[in-house]
């Protein structure tokens, strides 16, 4: 993912709670990428390949719910599909 996509993409993202429990989160951009990862190439959670750098599918799961329970990837849809229409780069 490029820088430009990846600054638009980030503010909208929810922070992380400051007191949560647990290990340190994985960077919201390298989960971002997993995610990405397993649905272009149609792989289950499970068999993410560790040796990619990702980490575990299932961390991803739970940043992708946590996401899609906030509406992120709805607000994303609107605000890239405003930016192409803005650009002339809509029929």
């Amino acid at each position: 993912m490029d820088d430009d996509l990846w600054s638009l993409i980030e503010p909208m993202l929810p922070p992380w709670p400051e007191k949560a429990a647990g290990p340190r989160p994985v960077p919201d951009r390298l989960c971002l990428q997993g995610i990405l990862y397993v649905l272009h190439n149609d792989v289950a959670w499970q068999l993410l390949p560790l040796g990619l750098g990702f980490g575990s599918g299932q961390t991803f799961w739970r940043r992708l719910d946590r996401w899609q329970k906030a509406g992120i990837f709805a607000r994303l849809h609107q605000t890239l599909l405003a930016d192409l229409n803005a650009a002339g780069e809509l029929d």
